[in-house]
């Protein structure tokens, strides 16, 4: 018995990188997880994966910013497992500019997956989590639900060239902060992780310069000139970037009964830099 057994997660951009890891550690303490990506061929392969490792997972495919979305997403944690336990508000992108480059197409695109996906989520699952703790209450249960919402130390101490990303992490913390009193009725911790710099294909080294990667049709530059890549190393206290399992488990500490008196935090998942 894991220490989420039959709990049900929202993992949203769980098919790559640090939404598969979260994915697959929830999954591996028990939790039925739907699992989200913009494209169907990475979703089904974390389903199976998750699933041929025992775990139980279904995939709800799409973009967190298309209209709809955010409630078909709830209803297919709700009709396929019966329940809704855990959130976690990961999917996303970076798309870097200088002020002066950046047009209101960039920073839009940045603040609607960020933060305004995050919002509709919470929106939508707002109706069944109300619900539920009124039953749980009557009842005489206490019951607890988690929501964790991915943010970036960009988000708490600002980055050079990212306006647009660095204003969404910064506010869903704030939209973590507010949410955690909104919820604390219902028995809902709300929480957010802030990470450094973890290795994923959005922060691979690209000597080129010319890795990129297709967000619904915008072809968005990624990766990361490696001896900037090796200078940022350097500056982390325990000497390296962090691996999407390692940023898993710090999203996990806020899943686990343990937390259950936690709520309002953002925690810097940053290997010691600050």
């Amino acid at each position: 018995m894991g220490r989420l057994q039959d709990k049900v997660a929202l993992v949203s951009g769980s098919g790559r990188g640090i939404g598969l890891a979260i994915a697959t550690k929830l999954a591996s303490e028990g939790a039925r997880v739907v699992v989200n990506d913009l494209d169907a061929e990475p979703a089904e392969a974390a389903v199976a994966a998750i699933r041929a490792a025992g775990g139980q997972a279904v995939a709800c495919i799409g973009s967190v910013t298309a209209d709809g979305f955010a409630e078909r997403f709830v209803r297919t944690a709700v009709d396929s497992y019966g329940g809704l336990d855990i959130i976690v508000n990961n999917a996303g992108y970076t798309w870097d500019n200088v002020i002066q480059k950046m047009d209101d197409a960039q920073w839009d695109a940045i603040l609607d997956v960020h933060l305004k996906a995050p919002f509709r989520i919470l929106r939508a699952a707002s109706g069944f989590i109300r619900e539920a703790a009124r039953r749980e209450a009557e009842a005489g249960h206490e019951v607890f639900r988690k929501v964790v919402n991915i943010s970036s130390t960009s988000g708490v101490f600002g980055n050079a060239g990212q306006v647009n990303y660095a204003a969404a992490k910064s506010g869903i913390n704030g939209l973590t902060r507010a949410m955690a009193k909104e919820w604390g009725r219902y028995k809902v911790n709300v929480n957010s992780v802030a990470f450094g710099l973890i290795k994923t294909r959005l922060t691979e080294a690209s000597a080129a310069g010319d890795a990129r990667i297709d967000i619904e049709g915008r072809q968005i530059k990624v990766g990361v000139n490696p001896q900037i890549l090796e200078s940022a190393e350097k500056t982390i206290p325990i000497g390296r970037a962090g691996t999407p399992e390692e940023a898993a488990g710090a999203v996990y500490l806020f899943c686990c009964p343990e937390s259950n008196y936690v709520s309002g935090q953002v925690l810097v998942c940053a290997g010691g830099k600050p």
